[in-house]
């Protein structure tokens, strides 16, 4: 061991350092005696390399006038060694479900990930040159606009979760050797996300994953916490479970041999402290902190010149990706079914999020994973887990994890996640989801304990904005089901729907209303109780819908008859039908919503009839912040119980 120095010197000249390994890790004999130490040739090719990714960057940001290459010059050494010697993947199929996987987690220093598959030959270098313009999909940070990208980063901390999602999919699912690697700044292992991660992987045993932490020791705008407190780094690393390497991150050879060691560790995932210099080699920039984010305009000339002539080989190096020698089974995602049909009673009262349970664990797939928050015997995804045991992924409570694990596993169509805990806790992990759109994913939630009507339990245990939280999700669509039948049929059609499902459940019961051979699809909504005398429609979904029935009930004893609809989908909203509806009856509309009034039913049914002339909306939600009671009690407190809806249609008409 030895302190790794801050060298302008020559390659040829400068100390070789022993890499620090752990104190213990269990090692396959067989498998470590092939490892062969790459011969002075393909050494000096990946040193190259390096230099050329370097000046790639360099010629891409200066292009753009805008992007991060003295973030890309940190990583050039381990992205050479992981493109051009360890990681084994296809240029004809980046996506081949048997190749290693890669995720650029400091998603800024995207420049260095595209210039890596442009020198590996998927496309021309000289497309680097189109970085951040806006007909090229080589964007700011990477998205799976690319071919190459399993998930959208740069919203730092979230790299290693969708990588242990991926890990845990190949290693448990798909029983194939392939490896995950992860790429994280020193900055952003300060997001406690990366910790939620690192716990998970080691928990499983995660030893196909592999994060590596670029320790540039600058982050935006300052220094990052610990600088280059290697031993630091190391010690937090090894408390949560992993095999620990510290390695100049500027000797391709130590990579070399950290990364080939790291593949035949067993039982716990690896994680590679490499010590780099931001801007490395970049004249009088080389860690400095001024220079995060900024091309280098006039600098641009001279300083590739400055990194060609530090190139052994300016031409072709002859380095290529390592063949891929494993196999995954075929998996087909289509037309996936319940194995029966709803087996309920009308008049049977059942929560929607019981409904849940039983309606995921009937799915006829062996490619549906559950996922929890250990909230399993709440959102009763725990009649999943006890079906099907192998495919059931215990989170914990660590919802942002929770959320990237789920979109890891749905990368390149492996798997159909269904990711659950109470819906309020989804909103912490509410960036994650959002970068889930951005990462085309088809990942579903189910959010469970809706509204005020969950009772005692009060305010922090109740959703009043999970309905906002994913109508703003860009591509998603938000099933709020009012029966047990709705509620399995939702679970059935998320199996099936491309982008993010949400679904929110319940947790009081209310009775069945749908017979069993009902039909649901999206944006189809349901016209539960008309006639040619409704003087006004009521729009509710789960608890709201029932009230609103009870109430109709009321009214009609008085010679009142209210239309009552059941929208289903809350995104996409069946405005033809609400339209059609309130024409009937009148133009009066009011909605009832067990959620806050910003964000919710009301405000997708305002926005759906606002180009319409002669219709009006009225409209009951949740004003302000509840308290525990019971639950019937607060829906009466807040004004969405069966009698203020009575009291308010009556003050209407």
């Amino acid at each position: 061991q030895g302190s790794i120095g801050h060298s302008d010197a020559p390659l040829h000249s400068r100390q070789t350092y022993l890499v620090q390994l752990p104190d213990k890790f269990d090692l396959n004999p067989r498998k470590m005696s092939e490892y062969h130490r790459p011969d002075a040739t393909k050494i000096q090719a990946l040193n190259d390399m390096a230099f050329q990714l370097r000046i790639d960057s360099v010629r891409a940001t200066t292009a753009s006038n805008s992007g991060h290459p003295t973030s890309c010059s940190s990583a050039a050494e381990i992205m050479s060694v992981l493109f051009f010697n360890n990681m084994r993947y296809k240029i004809s199929e980046p996506r081949d479900p048997a190749s290693d996987r890669f995720v650029m987690s400091k998603g800024h220093a995207a420049p260095i990930l595209y210039a890596a598959w442009a020198e590996a030959g998927l496309f021309p270098a000289s497309d680097l040159l189109n970085l951040r313009k806006i007909d090229s999909d080589l964007e700011g940070h990477p998205t799976p606009r690319l071919n190459f990208v399993d998930v959208a980063t740069g919203s730092l901390g979230q790299g290693l979760s969708c990588a242990c999602g991926m890990a845990y999919t190949t290693k448990y699912f798909d029983k194939s050797s392939c490896r995950v690697f992860t790429l994280m700044g020193d900055g952003e292992v300060s997001e406690g996300s990366v910790w939620e991660a690192a716990a998970f992987a080691s928990y499983y045993k995660l030893d196909n994953l592999v994060a590596i932490v670029d320790v540039n020791r600058l982050g935006q705008s300052q220094a990052a916490p610990l600088e280059h407190d290697m031993e630091t780094f190391k010690k937090r690393w090894e408390a949560f479970g992993f095999t620990t390497y510290v390695v100049d991150g500027h000797n391709v050879e130590e990579l070399c041999k950290v990364l080939s060691e790291s593949a035949v560790v067993e039982g716990k995932p690896t994680a590679i402290m490499a010590k780099t210099f931001k801007g490395k080699y970049f004249l009088d920039m080389e860690d400095k902190v001024q220079f995060h984010g900024k091309p280098m305009g006039a600098n641009t000339d001279k300083l590739i010149a400055h990194l060609q002539a530090m190139m052994s080989n300016k031409g072709p190096t002859n380095l290529s990706p390592q063949p891929v020698t494993d196999t995954v089974p075929t998996v087909c995602l289509k037309n996936i079914k319940l194995k029966s049909p709803p087996n309920f009673t009308i008049g049977e009262k059942v929560a929607t999020r019981t409904a849940y349970g039983t309606g995921l664990a009937r799915l006829d797939s062996d490619r549906i994973v559950g996922l929890d928050g250990d909230t399993k015997n709440s959102t009763f995804s725990d009649k999943f887990m006890k079906e099907h045991p192998d495919r059931f992924i215990e989170c914990f409570i660590a919802e942002q994890n929770l959320v990237g694990v789920g979109i890891g596993c749905a990368t390149r169509d492996r798997m159909v996640a269904f990711c659950s805990t109470f819906a309020a806790f989804f909103t912490r992990a509410f960036d994650q989801i959002r970068m889930g759109a951005i990462s085309q994913t088809n990942c579903n939630f189910a959010g469970s304990h809706a509204g005020i009507s969950i009772g005692e339990d009060g305010p922090s245990q109740m959703a009043l904005e999970d309905l906002a939280m994913f109508r703003a999700v860009a591509g998603s669509t938000v099933f709020y089901p009012s029966d047990a039948v709705s509620c399995e049929r939702a679970v059935e059609i998320c199996a099936n729907t491309k982008g993010i499902c949400f679904i929110r459940t319940g947790r009081s019961a209310h009775p069945v209303i749908y017979k069993n051979d009902e039909v649901f699809s999206i944006g189809s909504a349901k016209v539960v109780r008309q006639s040619a005398n409704d003087v006004i429609t009521v729009i509710g979904a789960g608890i709201t819908l029932a009230e609103a029935l009870v109430a109709a009930d009321k009214l009609g004893a008085d010679g009142i008859s209210i239309r009552v609809v059941d929208p289903f989908t809350i995104k996409p909203l069946d405005v033809a039908t609400i339209v059609s509806c309130a024409k009937a009856t009148g133009g009066r509309i009011l909605t009832v919503e067990d959620h806050y009034a910003d964000g919710g039913i009301g405000d997708a049914v305002s926005a759906g009839v606002s180009k319409e002339s002669g219709i009006t909306v009225h409209r009951l939600a949740v004003s302000g912040v509840p308290r525990s009671g019971p639950s019937g009690a607060l829906l009466d407190m807040f004004g969405i119980s069966a009698s203020a809806i009575e009291k308010t249609i009556r003050n209407i008409i």
